[in-house]
């Protein structure tokens, strides 16, 4: 038997203020990429951009509700794993995301990241986002996850963190909102 409860459930949120969290050797060290180094400067440094891709992560998940957080790793991992190729060794291989869900998340993410680019070319007249940045922010978000999942198969405690942070309507676009005038 399979209970889905929706995030707002009492239950489900009392059972994640009393879950344990997840011991470090439920992970592998892969998994988190500890190769990777990056400290607080870099978190308020990169600021904006760390708020840009969890705001793709929080929208592409709100698009597609049958997304979970093993979903959202997956893709990050493996853009994480693609930069990682990239930065160590020059070639630009792209690492194959299976599911379809997962690879509507990596879309989201790169086009945030394009948007990016662009943004401070517009502003700054050139762009200081470097791909080991990118590298550093996608393991942020690694780690962000797996710290805040519970490890379950259809855990979605760090979706519902990302809902928190961006409500329903900052994510809704003007144009899908809609008006709320009501006209005789």
């Amino acid at each position: 038997m399979t209970l889905d409860c929706p995030s707002g459930c009492v239950y489900l949120q009392q059972a994640r203020a009393h879950e344990r969290p997840r011991s470090s050797d439920e992970l592998k060290n892969a998994e988190l990429f500890l190769q990777v180094e990056f400290g607080e400067q870099f978190i308020y440094d990169r600021e904006h951009l760390l708020m840009g891709l969890s705001y793709a992560l929080a929208k592409s998940a709100r698009a597609d509700r049958s997304l979970n957080d093993r979903d959202l790793i997956a893709a990050l991992t493996a853009m994480a794993k693609t930069y990682e190729t990239l930065i160590s060794s020059g070639l630009h291989y792209q690492t194959p995301i299976a599911g379809i869900g997962q690879q509507t998340v990596a879309e989201e993410v790169k086009n945030r990241l394009e948007q990016f680019r662009e943004a401070e070319q517009r502003y700054l007249g050139y762009s200081t986002l470097r791909d080991s940045d990118v590298l550093k922010a996608l393991v942020f978000l690694i780690r962000l996850a797996h710290g805040r999942t519970s490890g379950r198969p259809k855990s979605r405690a760090f979706l519902d963190f990302l809902f928190g942070q961006f409500p329903e309507p900052a994510i809704r676009a003007p144009q899908e909102a809609g008006s709320r005038l009501i006209t005789p």
